[in-house]
């Protein structure tokens, strides 16, 4: 695994790219300040070609039904690039654009192509999903780690310091004892969450560190996860579908038709 990285930079904004590792995001400075959790586990990886956990690791396509390596037992989580080497396909001072050919366990052949946009205040993530010659069911989406304290953290961390999440969804997928949506929508509930969020005018969350920085994070998708049950980060994710979202909500990606996704991430001081 490279971990050799690419940077962009705009005003006081800098972005770590590393695309021998996930093609992840590693890093996001604003004004000297890291927001994102660091290791090779973090920063913010994409979550392509589907979200979150697939049931036994299985989902069906017409007739056939295939199976995913279980890498969360007794589930596949998170799809299949997070951990392999993308190809840096442009770069320059503000823009780069990587790509990955999907490759056995995934069984179709098909191209997922990043595109990141940084300015002095945003940084916009674009996600597609093309299919050569057979089509298949997909779902995009990101799995960003920002520090929950931006001052690292740890028992000397002020936890007035740290992150507020705020957002007003319409419904919950209401979570199985198996980390599943059960089908059913209910009432937000207070966290701390690992749940699946509907917002069917876009994603709309905003994160403030008090004092510090205010980050919305913005999408036209209907679907957000937030996890923050760590105590060193917190989970907001954009996404195409709800997790096992290949069985119970298929988005099919045809030659002529592939699944394209943005988000953006804009921030102020306050």
């Amino acid at each position: 695994m490279s971990s050799e990285l690419i940077m962009l930079a705009a005003g006081d904004a800098e972005v770590g790219l590393a695309p021998g590792n996930g093609g992840r995001v590693a890093g996001l400075r604003v004004g000297g300040v890291e927001l994102l959790r660091q290791g090779e586990r973090f920063g913010c990886f994409p979550m392509v070609p589907w979200c979150g956990r697939v049931r036994d690791g299985r989902f069906r396509d017409g007739g056939s039904v295939r199976q995913m390596p279980l890498n969360a037992p007794p589930h596949a989580i998170h799809g299949t690039t997070r951990e392999a080497a993308w190809r840096v396909a442009s770069h320059g001072a503000t823009e780069a654009v990587l790509t990955y050919d999907l490759v056995d366990p995934w069984p179709y052949p098909g191209r997922v192509t990043q595109a990141f946009t940084l300015t002095p205040d945003s940084l916009t993530l674009t996600m597609s999903v093309e299919a050569y010659d057979s089509s298949f069911p997909a779902q995009i989406g990101w799995h960003p780690w920002f520090n929950r304290n931006l001052d690292g953290g740890g028992a000397d961390a002020d936890a007035d310091a740290d992150v507020r999440i705020d957002f007003t969804p319409a419904w919950q997928e209401e979570r199985g004892a198996d980390h599943l949506p059960t089908g059913n929508r209910v009432d937000p509930e207070p966290g701390p969450w690992d749940d699946c969020f509907g917002m069917p005018d876009g994603v709309d969350v905003t994160l403030t560190w008090p004092e510090r920085l205010e980050l919305k994070v913005a999408s036209r998708e209907e679907w957000v996860v937030v996890y923050d049950e760590q105590a060193e980060a917190v989970c907001v994710e954009p996404q195409t579908g709800p997790p096992n979202g290949l069985n119970t909500h298929p988005r099919l990606v045809t030659p002529i038709d592939p699944l394209e996704a943005t988000t953006t991430w804009s921030w102020r001081r306050l």
